[in-house]
Order: structure tokens, then C-alpha cells, then sequence
């Protein structure tokens, strides 16, 4: 199994714990080999792909890259839907059969889901309000937060990981939108030292088998697998707890500066956001955009 992000990431920690726990729990019988950072060279995208290809057994590939599969896996990086860990918890456990869905009717098997620390905005300058957004060349992490971020002024495009890293690198971006929990594992603050806590977002990671891969084991191993994924994700979401501190001291003993919005600038988002969420809706369908309004509501 792979992810883009590096083994002290909440992704890379999710696979550690998923490693370790369906060998115990096999007692080794079944065990899962881990490729951390993007060794393998499949980005999040195109991990559906390389497992069905044979190249991977499954990985955990960040949702909001997968939206290209199904519109509803983009579900978690709509803008400005949720704002606390409980109530992301409770609108993916809604959307979960939604998912299961999308990934098995391309022979995939939902194994566990992770979920991330809120999204923020790693910038170069400190970022004053609106009228700071056109300066902004910027990494985007899936279609939607690129449109809203267009919309709102600002020079975004969707780039995997690595490519939004050697760009930073290259000087040709001067922001991210991405966690604090993505930026700590990546040390941005060597080239964005401002970090401004939009809440845009807190998106999940999706771990998956393919499933021909999950069917060949006996019974009683498919149960241990799946009991190990469940014991992995009530892990994850523990992590949460503590997960944005944490992350928080990291980066300030770094050097970043760490800022709550300024209105003129949370108000643009909003107001761009709204397009590409009807959107969106109307994409996934109707099941789909009622967990949305549930979401909304709550």
C-alpha cells in the first residue's frame, strides 16, 4: 500500500497502525508492506488505477484527488461545509455507503477512512485581507478548491504533492491550501513562513484493497483485515484530539507565523465557494447533495 505523504503524516500514520494491527491480529498470516512519500510514484489520483493495473494491492489516496473517479469522494473538500471534528466524523459516516459505492463499482474495497486537521493557508507574506488573494500563485489539493480559489482572485491550479513541491522549490507558488498537519510533514515554513487558519476544509484520506486482492483471503483473515481497518480509523479520529496543537507548536517553533482570517478575506471564499458547491451537487447527485444539506443544517 502507498500514500503521498511522508510516515509521520496522519496518512503515513494510518498505514503504520494498519500494518501493525492486521499482523497481530493475523498473527501474521497477512501483511501489508507500506511505501511512505510518494516512493512509488503514484500520486492520489492515480492509485485506483495502479492497483487495478496490479501495481499496488491499495494505498490511501487523499479524497478530494479521487473526485475524478466519483464527484461524491470530493465530498469531504467542499468549502466551509463542516468546522469541527465531530461533525466531519458524522457527515462521513453518512457519505461512507456513498463511497463504498463509488469505489466498488470500480473494484475497489473502502478499507478505513482518515481525517485531516482543518486546511489552512501557508502564504510567503502575511495575508491582510481580500485584496491579497490576486498576488497569491497557489497549490490547490483537488478541481473544487482551485475553482473556489480562482473565483476568489487568486492564481490557484490542483497539483499532486510533489509537483506543488518542486514548484515551491522553483519559486513559481508562494502559497498552499493545505493542513498544518500536511505543511508540518512537508516543512513548508522553509518557504511559507505565514500560516492562516481559514478552516476551509477538513478533508478524509480513503484507504482501499482492491478487491479481488481482499476476496482471496479466507473468511475468517477478511474478518481480522476489516476488524483491523475499523480499530485503525477509531485510532485515526482519536488523533484528532490533540492532532492541530500539536501540529500548531510544531510550526511555531519553525518560525510560522500562525493568524486567524481577516472578514474581508473569509468573506470572499464564502462567496466563491458557492458556485462550485451547486456544482458539485449536481454532479453527485441527489443522495449526495442531501448529506450536504444535513450538513448544513446541523
Amino acid at each position: 500500500m502507498t500514500t503521498e505523504y511522508p510516515e509521520n503524516n496522519i496518512s503515513g500514520i494510518g498505514l503504520v497502525t494498519f500494518a501493525s494491527r492486521v499482523s497481530e491480529r493475523t498473527n501474521g498470516v497477512v501483511t501489508v508492506t507500506n511505501a511512505f512519500d510518494n516512493r512509488l510514484k503514484i500520486n492520489s489520483g492515480e492509485m485506483p488505477r495502479a492497483a487495478l493495473d496490479g501495481r499496488i494491492a491499495g494505498g490511501d489516496a487523499f479524497a478530494g484527488a479521487l473526485s475524478g473517479v466519483d464527484p461524491v469522494l470530493g465530498l469531504s473538500t467542499l468549502p466551509f461545509l463542516v468546522q469541527s471534528a465531530e461533525l466531519a466524523r458524522a457527515t462521513n459516516l453518512r457519505a461512507r455507503p456513498l463511497y463504498e459505492k463509488a469505489l466498488a463499482a470500480r473494484g475497489l474495497k473502502l478499507l478505513y477512512l482518515t481525517i485531516w486537521p482543518a486546511t489552512g493557508l501557508w502564504s510567503e507574506r502575511a495575508l491582510q485581507g481580500a485584496g491579497d488573494l490576486p498576488a497569491l500563485n497557489l497549490r490547490a489539493y483537488d478541481s473544487n478548491s482551485s475553482e473556489v480559489m480562482r473565483a476568489a482572485g487568486a492564481n490557484a491550479q490542483f497539483l499532486p504533492m510533489d509537483a506543488a513541491l518542486a514548484g515551491l522549490k522553483e519559486h513559481r507558488l508562494n502559497a498552499f491550501l493545505t493542513s498544518g498537519d500536511g505543511g508540518a510533514g512537508r516543512k513548508l515554513w522553509d518557504f511559507l513562513p505565514h500560516f492562516t487558519a481559514i478552516n476551509y476544509a477538513m478533508p478524509v484520506s480513503i484507504a482501499f484493497v482492491r478487491d479481488d486482492v481482499f476476496t482471496a483471503l479466507p473468511e475468517p483473515m477478511q474478518r481480522e483485515v476489516l476488524a483491523a481497518a475499523a480499530e485503525t480509523e477509531q485510532s485515526q479520529f482519536a488523533l484528532l484530539a490533540h492532532r492541530t496543537s500539536e501540529n500548531y507548536a510544531r510550526m511555531r517553533d519553525n518560525g510560522v507565523a500562525i493568524a486567524e482570517p481577516a472578514q474581508s478575506l473569509l468573506a470572499a471564499l464564502r462567496k466563491a465557494a458557492s458556485a462550485t458547491v451547486t456544482a458539485w451537487e449536481v454532479q453527485a447527485g441527489a443522495d449526495a447533495a442531501a448529506i450536504v444539506e444535513w450538513a448544513r443544517q446541523q
